[in-house]
């Protein structure tokens, strides 16, 4: 597996984020279910959001994103940065082997 942050950047005021905000965190549940999201919540201050996932492609993190309705809506941009967890929490073993 490969391990990704997610960086969401809003190109819009939060205003206009705000009300697509649960269908957003309904739709990350998904995520959370199939084992490809660990973690994830608001930057502070609020101009984004950050997701740490994990897949067998960065190509399948993008899949998943592009049914966000963030991404749906034009609300958000996202970066994606691949990365090795050399080290880690005894806890997180089997999440990351």
């Amino acid at each position: 597996m490969k391990h990704f942050v997610v960086e969401i950047l809003f190109s819009v005021p939060f205003e206009k984020v705000e009300p697509v905000v649960p269908a957003h965190r309904e739709f990350l549940q998904g995520g959370y279910d199939s084992g490809l999201l660990l973690m994830s919540g608001p930057q502070n201050p609020r101009v984004g959001g950050v997701l740490i996932a994990r897949a067998e492609s960065l190509e399948a993190v993008q899949a998943f994103v592009d049914q966000d309705p963030y991404k749906l809506n034009g609300v958000a941009t996202y970066r994606f940065i691949e990365f090795n967890p050399v080290k880690r929490q005894a806890f997180m073993e089997s999440w990351v082997s």
